[in-house]
């Protein structure tokens, strides 16, 4: 069983797998969370669109060109189970053009129709 890239220690199959390729529910906004940035590794774009808010979201959603190389969560605030909205600060790192970068954000997640949603993301130490 492969390990899950989103650094969880958990295989693919039992972590972001199901979520990612099955369209299962995320039960929290850090698994969703979780599964997005895997989506990302694995350029699942349509993994991407569907968990977007559609109040947020764009028309279409790109694989990047980059190589993503870790995610390290930094601080959870609500989203569980019984949340109706919650916060997820992270650290996804990355190379690219300009080499190795760590980009930080905190994403807001907001439950829609039972399902957690990503609303919008902004870098921290710009809020």
């Amino acid at each position: 069983m492969s390990a899950c890239p989103c650094g969880s220690g958990d295989g693919f199959g039992t972590c972001c797998g199901p979520i990612v390729e099955d369209g299962l529910p995320a039960r929290t906004a850090e698994r969703l969370m979780r599964s997005r940035y895997t989506a990302f590794v694995l350029g699942h774009t349509d993994h991407l669109w569907r968990t977007w808010h559609p109040r947020t979201r764009p028309p279409t959603v790109e694989a990047s060109d980059v190589e993503w190389t870790g995610l390290t969560v930094v601080e959870v605030v609500a989203g569980d189970e019984g949340d109706d909205d919650g916060v997820v600060e992270f650290e996804a790192r990355y190379t690219g053009p300009e080499g190795p970068t760590v980009m930080r954000e905190r994403s807001l997640f907001e439950r829609r129709g039972g399902r957690w949603t990503y609303l919008t993301g902004s870098d921290p130490a710009g809020d």
